[in-house]
């Protein structure tokens, strides 16, 4: 049975008081809040086996290496990926997608295509304009429609022989849109393209089969997971992430070493240079672990409840309007109330301790296509409460009374 106040006391955090009043967490979408189940396993590293790991025969290194290489194994497990060594411990999806973008410029000439899509979070886009200047290649976008979904029919009218990567989110972070990554996987690889799927916002809530996918790359961040902030996941099939020169340069990923020349160590450490989130690492396998204990289907069938709910909420405030009203969505609510700045809004919540987000979330094209400054966004969280929106929808009204 799910039982969310149960849960909650899993969350200290969610007690406390901001500006008087009961917090109200509602930006899940830039950060989870960590359990103490997690927040327990990072102490216990460091009160009792902290050392480096791979390079140590003594007992505490050991250990390390044995609880680090564990949870790349849950992460290995959890995305189905085939083998551990495909998956790749990063400092987060950011990194991820550059270290993609880095080994790339190596690969592609002038002339050749990337797709990115109108939907996606800055960084899915920089990198990859960074990749064009150095390279020649061209970046075309897939469209955005008004509801806030990809216009595939654009997409297929892109897509042709010169193509030679396609980015998508699983996700939108601004507007809680859930792309239709497999038949957009599907229609790539026809072409004879790659694709890389940035995760982020997916990974608490939908649990992406990389292997069913048969998608090439897949990324994602602990600390959209309830865990840590500072580490994440770059999963790449075997034979793309051989191919690809390595990232970085430095001490475990390499295997041999002189002053004329170096040879890199077998995957996944020929990405993994230098000293590692050790603690992150670990604290990632017990976040997995604590969300497939309640379920991700379990979850998923909760916050969709909790977005049914805001959304008729909020729908009954006068002049408020949702930008993103895809059929397909997780649980975020992005809006506006008439003319009122989001900042505005935002910030008379918060001195209601309603914590939300406001801006552009990263998303700046979106925006632009909307044509607004950016948008208040509510995003839940299993460990949210209907009571909690009926507070968001009341101090919604308060906002606006105070403002117009």
């Amino acid at each position: 049975m799910f039982d969310v106040n149960q849960l909650r006391e899993d969350f200290p955090i969610l007690s406390r008081k901001v500006n008087g009043q009961p917090l109200v967490y509602l930006d899940n979408a830039a950060t989870s809040q960590t359990p103490k189940q997690v927040v327990e396993v990072i102490s216990d590293y460091y009160y009792r086996y902290n050392a480096n790991i791979h390079r140590g025969v003594h007992k505490l290194s050991q250990e390390a290496t044995d609880a680090y290489e564990k949870a790349r194994a849950t992460i290995q497990n959890h995305f189905n990926a085939a083998h551990p060594h495909e998956i790749i411990f990063t400092a987060g999806t950011t990194e991820s997608i550059n270290c993609i973008a880095s080994g790339y410029a190596s690969l592609l000439k002038k002339g050749d295509e990337l797709l990115i899509s109108a939907l996606e979070h800055h960084s899915n886009i920089v990198p990859w304009q960074m990749l064009c200047e150095k390279t020649g290649a061209l970046l075309k976008v897939i469209p955005m429609t008004l509801e806030g979904t990809l216009d595939m029919n654009a997409f297929e009218l892109l897509l042709n022989s010169k193509t030679q990567l396609v980015f998508v989110n699983h996700v939108s972070n601004a507007l809680g849109t859930i792309n239709p990554i497999q038949e957009i996987i599907d229609k790539a690889h026809q072409k004879g393209a790659k694709v890389l799927i940035d995760g982020a916002q997916a990974s608490p809530h939908i649990k992406a089969d990389v292997q069913a996918l048969d998608v090439d790359y897949y990324v994602t961040s602990a600390h959209k997971l309830c865990g840590p902030t500072g580490v994440g996941m770059l999963y790449g099939k075997s034979a793309l992430l051989n191919a690809l020169p390595a990232y970085q340069g430095g001490g475990e990923m390499i295997a041999t070493v002189t002053f004329e020349k170096t040879t890199y160590a077998d995957l996944p450490h020929k990405f993994e240079a230098g000293t590692p989130n050790i603690a992150g690492g670990i604290a990632f396998g017990a976040a997995l672990d604590y969300m497939n204990g309640i379920g991700i289907e379990t979850i998923a069938r909760y916050e969709a409840e909790l977005l049914a709910y805001a959304t008729t909420a909020l729908q009954r405030i006068d002049g408020l309007k949702i930008y993103g009203e895809a059929k397909e969505k997780t649980a975020v609510i992005s809006f506006n109330v008439g003319s009122i700045h989001p900042y505005d809004i935002g910030s008379i919540l918060d001195q209601m301790g309603i914590a939300v987000r406001t801006g552009h979330h990263c998303a700046q094209p979106i925006m632009d296509f909307y044509k607004i400054p950016g948008t208040i966004r509510a995003s839940f969280s299993f460990y949210n409460t209907f009571e909690e929106i009926d507070r968001l929808e009341a101090g919604i009204r308060r906002a606006v009374a105070m403002l117009q």
